[in-house]
């Protein structure tokens, strides 16, 4: 079993990061021996996609992974077999981050193809969980309509593999000491209790989510 755990955000022990670790915790307690490539988008140097169409060219490089020479190169190729893959991001302006979005440009465009009806040539149709988190309250995220937003990158990302699950955490804690910075918005105290009685149970069901997606491998493999 491989799966891969992609960190989009600039900050590499903090929420999302926790959630990665406890969807990972999850995938280790169904299977052990699991071989987890993870992977902070912030150490590496890349672009997103330059629109060279190499993996549109008919020949050798028709739908391989993508071709640019840079920090991805050899990790999107290293993802071709992976069974699950896990993209997580907090979410700024209603959006991924930029560099999971210019990774999943990369990820995503060599096996979209331009074929009738846009057929996928993923080598392999891994399963997916997108892991969101987010300052703000899950009515804002309502009101705001970030299912929108989030929906859009999610319909082509599942095209591709397969329909991702998706994962919040909100009204997430984000300064260790509020007092230092200029936050007239937020309440740290309110924001302080909800951390204290929901980052819990966040954090579990990104456990809980990897456990699924171990068990989903699982019963493919024993299919097939």
């Amino acid at each position: 079993m491989k799966i891969a755990l992609v960190n989009g955000s600039p900050r590499a022990s903090r929420n999302t990061a926790a959630m990665l670790d406890s969807f990972k915790q999850g995938v280790l307690s169904v299977c052990p021996d699991a071989e987890i490539r993870e992977m902070n988008l912030y150490r590496l140097r890349y672009t997103g996609c330059r629109s060279c169409f190499v993996c549109k060219l008919r020949g050798k490089t028709y739908g391989k992974s993508c071709a640019i020479r840079d920090d991805l190169h050899d990790v999107l190729a290293d993802m071709t077999d992976a069974d699950g893959i896990v993209l997580g991001s907090p979410i700024y302006f209603g959006e991924i981050t930029g560099q999971l979005k210019s990774f999943v440009e990369r990820m995503v465009f060599p096996y979209f193809t331009y074929e009738q009806g846009y057929r996928s040539i993923a080598p392999k149709r891994a399963l997916v969980t997108m892991i969101y988190t987010m300052n703000v309250t899950e009515q804002m995220y309502r009101e705001l309509n970030y299912d929108a937003a989030l929906s859009n990158i999610e319909q082509f990302v599942g095209h591709t593999f397969t329909p991702p699950r998706r994962l919040c955490a909100f009204n997430t804690y984000q300064f260790d000491r509020y007092d230092r910075y200029v936050v007239e918005c937020f309440d740290e105290a309110a924001k302080a209790e909800y951390k204290r009685t929901h980052w819990a149970d966040d954090c579990q069901r990104a456990y809980d989510e990897g456990v699924r997606m171990a068990e989903q491998i699982m019963k493919k493999e024993k299919k097939s």
